[in-house]
Parts: structure tokens; C-alpha cells; sequence
């Protein structure tokens, strides 16, 4: 006999499979995101990325995304790691990973993000399974913009 652990579905917030998330460090508020846990990484669109050394350690700066409504800026972060991701077309490529704050929800919490080029992507950021586990978050695969409101800009639509 197999053994089942109940869920407390009380406990766990639901999202939509497009919602909206705040990067502060890195001056991105309140942006329109695609959920994917098929995805493991979250992926955010960087341009002119380059790694310099700084102190000692390896930094790397980048542009963010143009976003309607949202200033574009160079960043500059400490490389948290290097890892081989699988792209959306099934190549490995190597990508500098970036640790920061994301809020979601009314919560906020540090999730790894990997830097590549989305910009013929529809969304800058794809947020990935790894960012929401231990978070009591599920997502609802037919619903969008459940914890935040729909973006009436220009900006990318579902």
C-alpha cells in the first residue's frame, strides 16, 4: 500500500501562470512575468553582459531589460555561480547566475536568476520551479495575474 502525504491547501498560495514581480535590486517594479515549472532557472533578458573582477571576486554587469514603463539601467551584481542550462530550444549553454530579492505576493525572498538574451522572448523573465519551491506556492495552469494586477501598459499580454 502506498503511502500519500495529504496537502493543507489552505497554506499554499496560488498564482497565475502570468503574473506580475518586483526585482528591487535591480530597479524592476511590478513587471509582467511568465511561471513556467516546466522551467528550472529563471531566466531574465541581459544585454552587453560582461564579467570584471571586483575585490578580489567576480562581478558581472549587464542592461536590464526594456520594459515599458520602467527605466532600462546597467546593473552590477556578484556572480553567485555558472551553470549549463538547456535554452527553450533544447541547447546547453552556460550562464552567469545572479542571486537577488523578488517579491511575489506581498512576500519577498532571494531567487537565483541566469542571465541570457529573451529578447525575442514575449516575457523578460521566465520564473522558474526553483524559485517558488519551499514557498508553499502553486500555480494555476489556466488563470494569470492572480496575486497581481495585469499590466494596462504596452507591455507583453498572455
Amino acid at each position: 500500500m502506498t503511502s500519500k502525504k495529504a496537502l493543507d491547501l489552505g497554506s499554499l498560495t496560488v498564482i497565475g501562470w502570468h503574473e506580475c514581480i518586483s526585482l528591487p535590486e535591480l530597479g524592476l517594479k511590478d513587471f509582467a512575468v511568465k511561471v513556467d515549472t516546466g522551467a528550472k532557472t529563471t531566466a531574465l533578458h541581459a544585454d552587453d553582459i560582461e564579467t570584471f573582477m571586483r575585490d578580489g571576486k567576480k562581478w558581472v554587469r549587464f542592461r536590464s531589460p526594456d520594459i515599458p514603463g520602467l527605466p532600462q539601467r546597467t546593473c552590477e551584481f556578484p556572480v553567485f555561480t555558472k551553470r549549463d542550462i538547456t535554452n527553450t530550444s533544447g541547447t546547453p549553454e552556460s550562464r552567469i547566475v545572479i542571486r537577488t530579492p523578488m517579491i511575489l505576493a506581498g512576500r519577498r525572498w532571494k531567487i537565483d536568476i541566469s542571465l541570457t538574451d529573451r529578447g525575442t522572448m514575449r516575457f523578460p523573465l521566465i520564473l522558474g520551479r526553483r524559485a517558488l519551491r519551499r514557498h508553499k506556492i502553486v500555480v494555476h495552469p489556466g488563470k494569470s495575474y492572480l496575486v497581481s494586477t495585469k499590466p494596462n501598459f504596452g507591455g507583453p499580454r498572455p
